[in-house]
Order: structure tokens, then sequence, then C-alpha cells
């Protein structure tokens, strides 16, 4: 099909063009790149609390494991612990930003009755999922660059296999990003939000492996960790930070890809009908 400026009349409900709106080709690329736009705008105006608070926060959990630990701990998978401990802690607080990025966005607008300047622009329930999904993989992205240029300088870490984590850290963000979109989707006040947060998200993050090897738990939990998507988020950045792993990279990967899709699907149906969001 040729690609070319259409401009016809259209329902901005069904995020469907309006009269005089160019689009070319079924996406309209100007208003996809303008949302995701202020997304990125909406936490690198306040750095200081989206990016540099990350990164202390990361150094603050190396220092109080390493210090209290000390010697006392032994290698973990071959490696010093600070070694084991740095990667999942850094997807731990990359995949935490990332949540709070479209998490925070759309249930501000909620609450602030705004989210009707989001809805009726001619935007498709797909381009809208995109650019909040962009928005917080990009927050993922750029807190993980700031941990990183941190914790492994500090801790003499050169990445096995950079592809690898980059990969990882774009679908842990994805993933996360569309929990976040959910949560705030069902939720009606900011209490609802923290509930998630507090007693699903933080949980599986914090039972994920970040602090121990798969292999060092019991048989009945070990099921359940290889049932938690964010598990092989941090396994797999450990592979690519450190080159070892409780379960192979490829797995996990596709893994996590296949709870992206789903998520992402259910997503896309909820913004389609606008599920809790159009009165």
């Amino acid at each position: 099909m040729e690609n070319r400026a259409i401009d016809t009349a259209g329902d901005p409900g069904r995020g469907r063009p309006g009269k005089g709106v160019k689009r070319f080709g079924r996406v309209n690329w100007l208003g996809l790149a303008t949302l995701t736009g202020r997304e990125i705008r909406r936490f690198t105006n306040v750095w200081t609390q989206t990016l540099a608070a990350p990164v202390a926060t990361a150094l603050l959990f190396m220092a109080v494991f390493t210090l209290a630990l000390g010697g006392q701990r032994p290698a973990v998978m071959g490696l010093p612990f600070a070694h084991f401990l740095a990667p999942g802690i850094l997807m731990m607080t990359v995949i935490q930003n990332a949540f709070a990025n479209t998490s925070s966005s759309i249930l501000v607008s909620k609450v602030q009755g705004s989210i009707v300047d989001t809805l009726m622009p001619p935007l498709s329930p797909s381009e809208l999922l995109t650019g909040f999904v962009l928005g917080g993989v990009f927050r993922g992205l750029f807190v993980a660059a700031g941990v990183a240029a941190v914790l492994f300088p500090l801790f003499g870490i050169l990445p096995a296999h950079p592809l690898w984590a980059l990969a990882f850290i774009l679908v842990g963000s994805a993933l996360l990003a569309l929990m976040g979109m959910i949560t705030a989707i069902l939720a009606e006040k900011f209490d609802h939000m923290a509930a998630i947060t507090n007693f699903v998200v933080t949980p599986l993050s914090f039972l994920s492996g970040t602090f121990y090897s798969a292999a060092a738990v019991p048989e009945a939990f070990r099921i359940l960790l290889h049932v938690n998507p964010i598990f092989y988020l941090i396994d797999g950045m450990r592979f690519g930070a450190l080159g070892v792993s409780d379960s192979p990279p490829a797995l996990g990967l596709a893994y996590a890809t296949l709870a992206v899709v789903a998520l992402g699907a259910l997503t896309f149906r909820w913004l389609r009908t606008g599920y809790r969001l159009k009165s």
C-alpha cells in the first residue's frame, strides 16, 4: 500500500483521525512522537527524583548488604556476593521505575480529570499503548545506564554479554510499564495503586532471586520462583553482566516476552473499550 497522507473525518473516541489531521499510512507518527516525548519529559524534568534517586537507592542497597555481611557471605555461583548482587539490584531498580512511570502518569490524569486530554486526540489504542510503554522503557534505560555507570566500575564488573543485558532491560521495562498501565487503569485513587505496588509488585521484585540463587531455595519455592517472570529478568541481567545464570537466558527472554505480549493484549483491549477510563 502506498504510504501517503490521509485526511479524513473520524471518531476521536475510537482513535481515528479527525478532520484536518494528517496521518501517514496507518500510523499517526506525529501524535505518537508527541505522546512519547511527553512521557519522557515527565521524568527528565524532575531527574533528581526519577534518575538520581534510583542510583542512590541502588548504592544504599549495595552498601547495606556488603557492609552488613562483610566477608562472611560465601561466594554465590562462584562469584563474590557483591558481584552477584549488583546486576539484580540494577534490574530491580529498572523495573520499579518503569512501573512508576506509566502508573503515575495515567492515575494522576484520572484523578485530576485530565485523562480526556490524552484520549481525545486522534491516537489509536495501539498508539496510546506504544507511547506510554516507550516512556517507561526510556526511563528504564536511563536508570539502567545511571546505575551501571556507578555500580559496575565500583565493583570492577565488565559486562560479559552486553547485548543480552540490553535485551532484558528493554523487555523488563516494557513488562513493568504494562503492569503500571494495568494498575493505573484499575485504580480509582492513589491508595489502590499503593496497595498493588506493596502487595504485588514489591513482593514479585524482592522474591525474584535478586539476593539469592535459585539453587539455594527449597524445591517448592523454586517452582514458584520459576513462574515469576521477574525472576527471568533478574537472572537474564545477571547473565548479561556476569555470564552466569540459573536458567537458560533464551528461555527467560522468551518467557518474559510472552508475558509482555499477554499484558499488551489486555491493555490494548482496555484502551480500545475505554475500560475505567471513559465515564
